[in-house]
């Protein structure tokens, strides 16, 4: 049990009879055994506050989630500060609650593995602060987990898939492709130079007031693009995919962004509304961009593919090609990869929507993959810190454009 000091905004150390209470607390069948090594995981990299508890077999035990979506929808982005308020006012009850569902006692866990980076600083130090009290009071080992590492490795908790496999992860945070070879061996392909393809969708929302909008008012940006899509003529604009040139797999949005911004300024002087009106054209834009966003996440895949191939790094066929992050859950965007995936004699797997966001049984399936490798567990936390910014693995991204690989045409009729 950790206690929040409201003046100091730190975790305390409690009482031995406080914790005693705390363990009593938890509702268990008498006599309940487990004969699998469990791990907690939590997460609060950015806005979720999330803990569950996975045994080695990959069954989740019992989950949590407290999900700051709301708050933030109305201040119209991520405020650092109110989403640390937020997960400290939440992380206990969470954590409290995947225990008690899973009916593991605290003391019955083979170690406690939470995300230490990349992500919010502020956000990090909440789930590290709490973590690190928890391991010490249990007399626990701590498993660091990268939240990109989590992301790519979920797959192996719902489906067989053996290494090596290709991963594209898409988020609001991250855009990244790599070769996973094993649990912690990672190349990393090809990344975003700028922004990530759910921030600049979530910018171009909030750009349309899609909030405004009644069939969108209580989705995230992402999702009242890919709404409002449907409606619309993905041709009626004209806007080119980004980097066309660069024969390499990294990715750009912000330069797209800049156009579309341009282009909703002078349909709004063209239509006569102000600045936070819907414009008539909205769903047209949404369906350009969304379409644009998809293609070029695509071409940047199958070159990936492509390269992996010809340096024998993947199967010439049935190889996997994984795909996580909350884009991931863009219908739109997977059935482009789709294309590019049956184009190349792979497979395309992604994980349920609700494990393709942040949540906490990634982190405690990871935590699984690294006690079953020997990898990364620590028996004194002693100098542990959060990384606000980490990469993934070792980057061959330049190895991948000097190979200027051209990647065919497809056809992407969705």
């Amino acid at each position: 049990m950790l206690i929040l000091n409201k003046t100091t905004g730190v975790f305390s150390k409690p009482s031995k009879r406080k914790i005693y209470e705390y363990l009593r607390s938890f509702n268990f069948h008498p006599g309940k055994t487990f004969l699998h090594k469990l791990v907690l995981g939590i997460e609060t990299s950015c806005d979720d506050t999330a803990a569950a508890v996975v045994d080695d077999t990959g069954n989740v035990l019992g989950e949590a989630i407290h999900s700051q979506t709301e708050v933030h929808l109305k201040t119209g982005g991520i405020i650092p500060p109110v989403a640390q308020q937020l997960h400290r006012e939440n992380i206990q009850r969470i954590v409290q609650e995947a225990l008690s569902v899973s009916q593991v006692c605290p003391s019955e866990l083979s170690a406690i593995a939470t995300t230490i980076k990349p992500g919010l600083a502020l956000s990090l130090g909440v789930g590290l602060s709490f973590s690190l009290q928890l391991v010490d009071q249990l007399k626990k080992p701590f498993i660091p987990i990268h939240h990109m590492e989590a992301h790519a490795l979920t797959i192996r908790l719902t489906n067989k898939v053996e290494f090596p496999f290709l991963v594209l992860l898409i988020s609001g945070g991250h855009c990244l492709l790599a070769l996973v070879r094993g649990v912690s061996d990672f190349l990393l392909l090809g990344k975003s130079l700028d922004i990530a393809p759910g921030d600049m969708l979530d910018k171009v929302a909030r750009r349309l007031s899609l909030i405004k909008h009644p069939e969108c008012s209580t989705m995230s940006g992402g999702k009242a693009i890919e709404h409002l899509a449907k409606q619309g003529n993905k041709l009626h604009f004209d806007f080119k995919p980004p980097m066309q040139r660069a024969k390499n797999c990294d990715f750009s949005f912000t330069g797209l962004q800049h156009v579309v911004d341009k282009t909703i300024a002078q349909k709004e002087k063209e239509e006569g509304i102000e600045k936070g009106q819907i414009l008539s054209s909205a769903a047209d834009i949404a369906a350009a961009v969304q379409h644009i966003t998809a293609c070029h996440v695509a071409k940047r895949t199958h070159r990936a593919i492509l390269f992996c191939k010809q340096r024998d790094l993947l199967p010439q066929s049935n190889a996997v090609l994984v795909v996580s992050g909350g884009v991931a859950s863009n219908l739109y965007i997977r059935k482009t990869l789709e294309i590019v995936t049956n184009a190349t004699q792979c497979t395309l797997m992604c994980p349920p929507p609700r494990l393709c966001t942040d949540n906490g049984i990634m982190i405690a399936w990871n935590g699984i993959e690294r006690l079953r490798a020997g990898l990364g567990i620590l028996y004194n936390t002693e100098g542990i810190r959060y990384e606000p910014k980490c990469p993934l693995g070792v980057d061959i991204s330049k190895e991948v454009g000097a190979a200027a690989i051209k990647v065919p045409r497809l056809k992407m009729n969705i």
